[in-house]
């Protein structure tokens, strides 16, 4: 048995949506990264040289993605998904910790948002590309 192809949506039903889960996935990036700076610099009690190494391995994973985020490309987009899967698990096991708990949960939660705004921006750019190359 061969499946149907299931057609496209439109264009004019993509395009608002794909400015919304851009606007949202850089937002979440964009406080997600936020977060990271004031919790390391204002909260976390680390020595000073140290402080320094562990906001750059926190944050060098994002600044990798940043280029592709904002120039909107799916791409960029997909690997965010994957990436953000590290801050969820650092924002989960944060959040057991009762000294850490509020930042866990924010950390957990913004990655979310990113994983979801990310990953439906990927999917509906994809769709609005190939309904832009004439598929049905």
């Amino acid at each position: 048995m061969a499946k149907t192809a299931k057609p496209l949506p439109s264009l004019e039903w993509l395009q608002p949506r794909l400015k919304i889960s851009r606007v949202a996935s850089l937002l979440s990036f964009f406080c997600l990264a936020a977060l990271l700076l004031v919790w390391n610099l204002g909260y976390a009690n680390v020595p000073g040289k140290l402080l320094w190494v562990i906001l750059a391995m926190q944050l060098a994973p994002l600044l990798l993605l940043a280029p592709g985020l904002l120039l909107g490309t799916a791409r960029a987009h997909a690997w965010a998904c994957f990436v953000v899967n590290l801050y969820f698990i650092q924002g989960v096991l944060a959040a057991f910790d009762p000294s850490k708990a509020l930042y866990g949960w924010l950390l957990t939660g913004l990655s979310l948002s990113l994983f979801c705004a990310a990953l439906m921006f990927t999917r509906w750019r994809f769709q609005y590309e190939r309904k832009l190359a004439g598929e049905v």
